[in-house]
């Protein structure tokens, strides 16, 4: 199971940096950088709210579940 992250479509979508992002989020740009390269092992669900915030979207809209090809065998 792989879940992608999509911020840097809704990024593009908005015309927004990652820096100003980060900023109105509270993350270090490096963080938003772990969450955007699907790094992350994890993300408290207050900060899922605080980008979901800033980005005026849902939680489906910046996470996607795609199976990996083993386990659709």
């Amino acid at each position: 199971m792989a879940i992608v992250v999509r911020i840097d479509v809704e990024l593009a979508k908005r015309k927004m940096s990652v820096g100003e992002f980060a900023e109105k989020v509270g993350l270090t740009p490096a963080n938003v950088a772990v969450l955007k390269n699907g790094r992350a092992k994890a993300v408290r669900f207050s900060t899922l709210e605080a980008m979901c915030r800033v980005l005026e979207c849902q939680p489906g809209d910046l996470l996607e579940f795609v199976e990996d090809d083993e386990e659709a065998s």
